[in-house]
């Protein structure tokens, strides 16, 4: 039996219920340009605070640039505050934008000192009133994305989704892990499987250690959940929604070549080129660099040739002629 199948929330339907997740200073518009090309049933911008949207900063608007092809497209919203929710929801909506998330996952401590993010765990019922508000201020669908508790002696990801349901949110995003684990240990599927349980007509994403096609499968056929939602691993690799399709058809996802991934980072510098100017694309490409090439044996070494590089032709001329091992090495970071 299929799991990867079109994903109906609320009044949008989706072509697929793999989504891959808005990450704060990745998920730029080249990044959804190059997600663009895969068509992830949806996909987001970065995530963006309620207050300085209300505020009409021009950073925040920058971080929702999107094109007219790449609908459907989500955005984030995170904040603690009932006030802004209102004129934020309907500021994005008024934007074009398809859907709605509420962020309620994030561990960053610059995000959760404020009392956003995961830290609106500690507040629950908070929770409902401010996805309450959203709903009844748009019609587009309004989704909420957490982690299952702030940590381990406040596991509440089965009450946070009996909230939102009553709340009106359409799906909830379960990141398997506390806020106090961040990114360490393994998300935990059985919490998952916890929330997947407590729900009733609201869908349950699975989120958390999906790197690869099988993992993606695997966290559907543990949790039933009604899709994943894939974040880290999209980086680098922004074809595995093709890669998780292929091996759900029974077939074998094709693995990238050296020459393939070089490619891809290239195609990906173009459209960095495209958008950003030159001192920001090269300090990107510090970073960036080294995603399609993360299991390389010398990975290290080309993450020291591009930081010292000095020009964005520099760059380029680097990824064109780096010699990577013909092989990657899974054991290599």
């Amino acid at each position: 039996m299929s799991q990867i199948v079109p994903l109906q929330l609320g009044s949008l339907k989706l072509s697929s219920n793999i989504l891959y997740a808005p990450l704060a200073g990745c998920t730029d518009f080249p990044f959804r340009q190059m997600a663009l090309r895969e068509r992830p049933g949806l996909f987001f911008c970065e995530m963006v605070k309620m207050d300085a949207l209300v505020r009409q900063d021009r950073g925040t608007f920058k971080l929702l640039d999107y094109s007219a092809d790449m609908h459907p497209i989500g955005a984030q919203l995170c904040g603690s505050k009932v006030t802004f929710a209102t004129e934020s929801a309907r500021m994005l909506e008024s934007m074009g934008f398809d859907s709605i998330d509420f962020n309620c996952g994030c561990p960053v401590d610059k995000v959760t000192k404020d009392g956003c993010g995961s830290a609106m765990l500690k507040t629950p019922e908070k929770i409902g009133e401010i996805l309450s508000t959203m709903v009844a201020a748009v019609r587009i669908p309004v989704t909420v994305k957490i982690r299952v508790g702030w940590d381990e002696d406040s596991v509440i990801g089965p009450k946070v989704v009996r909230i939102a349901e009553e709340a009106g949110a359409v799906a909830i995003t379960v990141h398997g892990r506390t806020r106090k684990q961040a990114y360490r240990g393994k998300a935990d599927r059985q919490r998952i499987k916890d929330c997947v349980d407590a729900a009733k007509n609201i869908k349950v994403i699975g989120n958390g250690d999906i790197f690869d096609a099988p993992s993606a499968l695997s966290m559907i056929d543990e949790t039933g959940c009604d899709g994943v939602l894939v974040a880290r691993g999209m980086l680098g690799q922004p074809w595995i929604a093709e890669d998780i399709t292929l091996l759900d058809q029974g077939k074998e996802p094709v693995s990238k070549s050296i020459d393939e991934r070089r490619k891809a980072l290239l195609l990906h510098m173009d459209l960095l080129e495209g958008y950003y100017p030159e001192r920001r694309v090269i300090i990107d490409m510090r970073r960036i660099g080294c995603w399609y090439f993360n299991k390389s044996a010398k990975t290290r070494k080309f993450r020291k040739s591009i930081s010292e590089s000095s020009s964005a032709k520099e760059i380029r001329s680097l990824v064109e002629n780096f010699s990577f091992e013909e092989e990657l090495d899974e054991n290599a970071s």
